[in-house]
């Protein structure tokens, strides 16, 4: 009895010995990283096990003082999956800020109202910072509505840079959850927002 198990236990290794004539191995890493190129406006930032989407619509207050007031260089903003992300560059330190729901946009200093549509506006206020060199050379060129056109996010908005204080207006489809996340080299203020 046992001379017949050998026999019947080899053909199943005899198989599966052959399924593998058909696939195909890749070379060897040359040890240079893979890049890919794709639309900056829908690149995700995660994998399944990445971020997820904001949960929270409750307004965000962090006070903080600099040796020297960081200037803001730009915004970026992109589509991922279940969130709109907007990155805040900045040139020094992470100022304190705010993040919060207003009814409308307006300039600072002016009160002028800002002509944008929306469903929802958010709010960033950061303090003390700058949008501008010594000699008043903006240090953030272009604007000041930047079109984004994402999920939920439609306009990034320069609502001011006055007295130590610079303004950016997040226009939005409608109201929904965000978080703001602090991260280092470069500096830089990032906010999601929910679809």
């Amino acid at each position: 009895m046992n001379r017949t198990l050998v026999p019947l236990v080899l053909v199943p290794l005899f198989l599966l010995a052959g399924c593998g004539s058909d696939t195909q191995t890749a070379p060897p890493s040359s040890g240079a990283p893979a890049t890919t190129t794709a639309d900056p406006a829908v690149t995700p930032t995660s994998t399944p096990a990445g971020p997820r989407p904001p949960t929270s619509t409750k307004e965000i207050e962090v006070e903080r003082t600099t040796v020297a007031s960081p200037a803001v260089t730009g915004a970026r903003f992109g589509r991922h999956q279940g969130f709109d992300r907007v990155v805040i560059d900045l040139n020094g330190e992470v100022p304190g800020y705010t993040v919060r729901w207003v009814p409308e946009l307006v300039q600072d200093g002016s009160g002028d109202r800002v002509d944008v549509e929306g469903g929802a506006y958010l709010q960033l206020t950061m303090s003390p910072a700058i949008a501008h060199t010594e000699a008043g050379k903006p240090t953030w060129t272009g604007g000041p509505i930047f079109q984004a056109q994402l999920g939920n996010v439609q306009s990034v908005v320069k609502t001011g840079d006055f007295e130590g204080v610079v303004s950016v207006g997040i226009v939005l489809d409608r109201r929904a959850p965000f978080r703001v996340l602090e991260q280092k080299n470069p500096n830089r203020l990032v906010i999601d927002v929910a679809h």
